[in-house]
């Protein structure tokens, strides 16, 4: 599929799954932007693919503060005008949140640096490419605009080591699975991809062998094809599609089964009042 006129926002941008995504969308014709906070990456990036004759930009950014990612998104606006993709992908892995040994007589304040970056960071960064993208007119698809957050798969499995990663990753899925049934009212599109294990340099040689030998690998070619899946006419929103380890491609993964009916009818009457009570506060700040 070619992405000639066509722009893209990506946050992680210097390496990783968001440098090879931008690469391939690059090669296709779309213009992209590379936001991350190691802006020299950045920077080495997007020369390497003008020099090839595509169109890049760097931007520096801290994906866990507002006004970074608000002047960061500005940029990006202010050297494309209209904004077709939104991809949040930057991310950090887990670290201790808490002190290893007891501090005495005082409360430490927990390192929920991980949070700021993967839960509020990505809804940082949906939260401007939503506004974006309700200034804009639908497309030749009839879109406004698409975001597609690469998460994890931590964000509905469960790894008691990964305490906070998985936290915000739980997060992420959360959000993209609500507000993105939503979200197609308004022209736009909302979806999460969720990987287990990418070759991405987060971890040490050692572990991706093993994972390797073991066939768990994801490939960052096939999961590069799922986020591209979601794009152009696609009309799926507010779905997590988990990455299966190998070339197994993606698949929209199930969501948590009801107990009992009365757990469904619950949650049903609980979603018609907070619609309704959102209905009413946007036609009031209409009038």
């Amino acid at each position: 599929m070619a992405y000639t006129g066509e722009t893209a926002y990506i946050t992680g941008g210097a390496r990783g799954i968001a440098l090879y995504l931008a690469k391939d969308l690059a090669a296709k014709g779309m213009k992209v932007a590379l936001a991350d906070f190691n802006f020299e990456g950045a920077q080495n990036a997007a020369k390497e693919l003008n020099a090839s004759g595509h169109v890049a930009i760097a931007i520096q950014v801290d994906v866990g503060d507002w006004e970074s990612q608000k002047t960061a998104f500005e940029t990006a606006v202010q050297a494309f005008g209209r904004i077709n993709y939104v991809f949040p992908i930057a991310g950090i892995t887990e670290r201790p949140w808490l002190p290893f040994q007891p501090c005495e007589e005082k409360y430490v304040k927990p390192d929920l640096s991980v949070m700021d970056v993967n839960a509020t960071g990505a809804l940082y960064t949906c939260a401007l490419g939503v506004q974006h993208f309700l200034r804009q007119k639908p497309d030749k698809y009839g879109f406004r605009g698409k975001v597609i957050i690469v998460a994890s798969a931590c964000g509905f499995y469960y790894i008691p080591s990964l305490p906070v990663y998985t936290a915000s990753k739980h997060a992420v899925v959360g959000f993209v699975r609500t507000y993105g049934r939503h979200s197609t009212a308004e022209q736009i599109t909302i979806n999460a991809v969720c990987p287990t294990i990418v070759k991405t340099g987060i971890s040490v040689g050692e572990f991706y062998d093993k994972a390797e030998a073991k066939g768990l690998l994801v490939s960052i070619e096939h999961l590069v094809e799922g986020v591209e899946s979601l794009l152009g006419d696609c009309q799926t929103s507010g779905e997590a599609l988990e990455a299966l380890p190998g070339t197994g491609g993606l698949r929209i993964k199930e969501r948590a089964e009801y107990t009992n009916d009365g757990c469904r009818e619950s949650v049903e009457m609980t979603e018609e009042r907070t619609f309704n009570a959102f209905k009413a506060l946007r036609t009031k700040s209409q009038q």
